[in-house]
């Protein structure tokens, strides 16, 4: 039995439809809520109900499970979810919970330039859960990756609600020329799922990324180009539009963007290009080529939609 905590986000979601289609079992951990799991739709999964605080929910999520992959994290959520309370506390207690049930593997899914010296409260927490996982009884491999891109993520979604929304004008964060590496979802599903047959990473870690270097500029002209319109490019300072962007989340339930949102666009988030295709013998898809999502979906419905969701 695969265990997958994280299962009803972005990634999760794409992971657990894809292997359920390869054949293999597969239980979801959810959090207790008055709203229904977001779970993929048609995919028989079993699920479990617990928070990553409580042990003996956490224990019983365990029984039969041989394999977790970890995939829990709340920065899409911004600075009302406790980072500390989540990606750290979280972890510990998955770590803990998984030893006491003899699991044989863990994934976990962290980003490029996880740092406990990291100036960032995301990276931050994502390192000191891989020092977690490191130092714990369990083979593990921890999977750092790029920005990842994809039908319900919160990146190129995020733009193009921001575009929409805001005319004439796009607020560009300094010169727009941090270099980024996208790396399409189903691509990374097919890395993970081809690592539970490969011994030979284990007790490794990995970075995964896209196929080229792209700076936020060109991926926002990208999308434009992809929603057929334009917008003239504004430089913002960061740290002004780091202000501006904790103004609005303070103001709405929901926003487009958080402040963690933006320390992925601090400095270049890149690894080698050639990872994945010397692994895998895959050549991933370029950041062009998988944006058709974006066509044909009312980006400024689906921003106030959310933002009343959320009210």
């Amino acid at each position: 039995m695969i265990l997958v905590t994280g299962g009803t986000g972005f990634i999760g979601k794409a992971l657990i439809r894809t292997l359920v289609e390869a054949g293999y079992p597969v239980r979801v951990l959810i959090r207790p809520s008055k709203k229904s799991p977001r779970l993929p739709h048609g995919v028989k999964v079993n699920v479990a109900v617990a928070s990553l605080q409580d042990e003996r929910g956490l224990r019983a999520a365990m029984v039969d499970v041989d394999t977790v992959f970890h995939l829990v994290g709340i920065e899409r959520q911004g600075i009302k979810e406790n980072l500390l309370k989540v990606d750290v506390e979280g972890t510990r207690a998955i770590i803990h919970a998984a030893e006491d049930a003899n699991v044989k593997k863990i994934f976990y899914l962290s980003h490029i330039g996880a740092d406990r010296a990291s100036a960032y409260p995301v990276f931050k927490a994502k390192a000191i859960a891989e020092e977690y996982i490191r130092k714990s009884k369990i083979p593990y491999t921890i999977f750092r990756t790029s920005i990842v891109f994809g039908k319900g993520d919160g990146f190129t979604t995020s733009i193009a609600q921001i575009i929409k929304a805001v005319p004439i004008i796009f607020f560009m964060p300094g010169k727009g020329d941090i270099l980024i590496q996208p790396l399409w979802v189903e691509d990374l599903v097919k890395c993970l799922v081809w690592a539970l047959e490969n011994r030979d990473i284990s007790n490794k870690m990995i970075e995964l990324g896209g196929p080229e270097f792209l700076n936020y500029h060109e991926v926002v002209k990208l999308i434009l180009g992809k929603l057929g319109t334009n917008r003239m490019m504004v430089s913002v300072s960061p740290p002004l539009l780091r202000m501006i962007t904790v103004l609005i989340e303070s103001l709405l339930p929901t926003a487009p963007v958080s402040v963690y949102w933006l320390d992925y666009l601090a400095t270049n988030r890149t690894c080698s290009l050639d990872t994945i295709p010397r692994l895998l013998n895959l050549m991933p898809s370029r950041f062009s080529k998988r944006l058709d999502y974006l066509v044909g979906e009312n980006w400024r419905r689906v921003l106030i939609q959310n933002i009343v969701k959320k009210s």
